[in-house]
């Protein structure tokens, strides 16, 4: 267990990216296929996938993809795995997958500290899979089986996965910390028989409502549809889906989050306390939205990433 203060001033003292690092890493080259053959439900019309440059800056990319057709992970491998895994969601509004800023970024950080990260290129609801709504679910629960189905080849231990998620992908992080025991596809082979519950969850200024104002409009006319139900929505809404075996959960929001209103993470927590689930949440007054690690550098958020380390310690990770 370390103490907190000290992961606060390592991460301010060593930065975003670890020591040493220099330029921004190559892409890891290791990826694993979520499915045998064609993921399930494929629409008549199939998606083509696209990736988008964001970013003018050759060493700090900024990629977002639509249209994933092969859902996947990429894997992140530290030098000496410390038994832990964590499965991470990057956000996107459910139009596309941000995979640089919110996914490989935290993935080689978490990497030089010992995890084994797997980040998450998940379907889209809106590209009209059979699944619908629940097609990103249906993709984390397939990875969180995946991933301890072949715990012994990264050298991880199964009781030791844990998630994250950012923005949308934080919603698919709450919805899979909700409803990982949710049937949402047809069994394909042995993995399935495993658990998609994570140990721990960390969904970072999370898209969570469905209902309206609170809920970001965007994720939600894609998952659900502009007309939904209020039953609809609320099976969508993670704060209405805690029980007592959903895992702990550690909360990140910037109070100035123009995007995703931070009452989103505050009525997730209500239902998390209500429900005995343990639950630590950092505040931040400012950072706004989609920050990442890069997005608030040199200022007190930075601090995330090593409370997030800290507290995953306490619960017996990293």
């Amino acid at each position: 267990m370390i103490d907190r203060r000290q992961a606060l001033l390592a991460t301010l003292a060593a930065g975003l990216i670890p020591a040493g690092a220099g330029a921004v890493p190559a892409d890891p080259v290791e990826t694993i296929d979520l499915w045998p053959g064609a993921a399930p439900g494929m629409p008549h019309v199939p998606p083509v996938e696209e990736t988008i440059e964001r970013s003018t800056d050759p060493a700090r990319p900024d990629r977002a993809l639509r249209g994933i057709r092969r859902p996947r992970l990429t894997v992140f491998r530290p030098a000496r795995a410390n038994g832990s895994a964590l499965l991470v969601a990057p956000g996107g509004g459910y139009a596309r997958v941000v995979i640089d800023k919110e996914g490989f970024e935290i993935g080689r950080w978490l990497a030089a500290r010992g995890w084994t990260v797997f980040v998450l290129f998940y379907r889209l609801p809106g590209d009209g899979w059979a699944a619908g709504p629940d097609v990103a679910l249906s993709d984390a629960q397939r990875a969180m089986r995946l991933i301890r189905a072949r715990a012994g080849d990264y050298g991880i231990r199964p009781d030791r996965v844990a998630a994250m998620g950012f923005s949308a992908g934080g919603h698919v992080c709450g919805d899979l910390a909700t409803r990982f025991a949710t049937a949402t596809y047809a069994p394909v082979d042995a993995a399935d028989r495993l658990d998609a519950r994570p140990v721990l969850a960390a969904p970072i200024y999370a898209v969570q409502s469905m209902t309206r104002p609170l809920a970001h409009a965007g994720s939600r006319d894609l998952l659900i549809g502009s007309r939904a139900t209020l039953a609809l929505e609320a099976a969508h809404s993670p704060a209405c889906n805690v029980s007592a075996r959903t895992p702990p959960c550690f909360l990140v929001h910037a109070e100035d989050d123009p995007a995703v209103d931070v009452g989103n993470t505050l009525e997730f927590r209500a239902a998390l306390k209500a429900a005995g689930v343990p639950v630590e949440t950092h505040l931040f007054a400012t950072g706004g939205h989609g920050f990442g690690l890069r997005g608030v550098a040199g200022k007190p958020a930075a601090a995330w990433p090593g409370l997030f380390q800290g507290w995953a310690q306490e619960h017996g990770l990293g």
